[in-house]
């Protein structure tokens, strides 16, 4: 679902904060960003309903943040976690151009791919014509979960225009036509995704036991399995690793960059938040969901 025009305020909901920001009139870099932390328990994210478990702070958290980013629209980008929507890539020979046609048949493929009813689920995509078959990235969510979140957002005074998942936002920021992998680190998750030309062509969402302090080591190994499907699958080697989330880039860059061959650099850049960026402290990777969701 998205706005005539695109929100210049995004807000990401994670497992322990809610984080604001806003693009400048241009809508080419993000000016302004804040963030309220959110004590444990109030939102778990996950495909099933029960994400949202103490509504009251979860809206006050989302007011404060989005008063703070200012703005007179109400209109507002929802980020949600990735833990809450399962993005899963389908490969056709042909779609309906008619787009209630289409989602009806895309419907259909993702029931074996979610554990939830994906006749009803909220349900977006895009279709790709290449080569003679048709590409589809779908993020599906349980309707329910994405009602908590929206709920969320209209009891704090917002609507949310756009939705979307925060992994799936960021890739706004990738501008390469090499093989490139996006490293997402939350605190109980990591989420791999690997773009080519700008085709997404993988996107997994791995167990994290370690949080955001999660080794070199241990991160290398977790994510190479994926490096290793791209090779052997599409003929060729990842080129770049951009790194996301709360895991500083010095602390894992080394063992990144000698598990896959590849340089390790931070996704959100001076490029994407301006040299005027202004808000809390907090790292400049926390903002790739929003930074992708406002500049892409």
């Amino acid at each position: 679902m998205a706005s005539p025009a695109r929100p210049r305020i995004a807000c990401e909901i994670a497992a322990g904060q809610v984080l604001a920001a806003r693009a400048d009139d241009s809508g080419s870099v993000v000016e302004y960003y804040t963030a309220r932390s959110l004590p444990p328990g109030v939102v778990a994210p996950g495909l099933a309903p029960g994400n949202v478990l103490a509504a009251e702070a979860l809206r006050e958290a989302i007011a404060g943040a989005l008063s703070a980013a200012g703005g007179r629209s109400r209109d507002v980008i929802a980020v949600l976690p990735d833990a809450a929507v399962r993005i899963v890539l389908l490969d056709f020979e042909t779609l309906p151009e008619r787009a209630i046609e289409a989602a009806a048949i895309v419907r259909f493929r993702l029931k074996k791919s979610v554990p939830f009813d994906a006749e009803h689920a909220a349900l977006s995509y895009q279709a790709h014509r290449a080569n003679g078959t048709v590409k589809v990235v779908a993020a599906v969510a349980n309707a329910a979960v994405v009602a908590e979140y929206e709920t969320a957002f209209r009891e704090a005074g917002y609507h949310p225009g756009v939705v979307v998942p925060s992994t799936l936002a960021a890739m706004g920021l990738v501008e390469t036509s090499a093989p490139t992998m996006v490293v997402k680190v939350e605190p109980t998750s990591t989420t791999v995704a690997i773009a080519h030309g700008e085709e997404l062509l993988l996107f997994r969402m791995l167990e994290n036991h370690h949080g955001t302090g999660i080794s070199g080591a241990q991160l290398s190994e977790d994510v190479y399995p994926s490096a290793v499907f791209f090779q052997d699958t599409y003929g060729a080697r990842i080129e770049r690793v951009l790194l996301a989330g709360g895991t500083p880039l010095g602390q894992v860059a080394s063992a990144l960059e000698a598990q896959t061959g590849a340089r390790v650099e931070e996704m959100v850049t001076a490029r994407h938040v301006g040299s005027s960026l202004s808000g809390d402290a907090i790292p400049r990777s926390l903002l790739a969901g929003v930074a992708g969701a406002l500049v892409s």
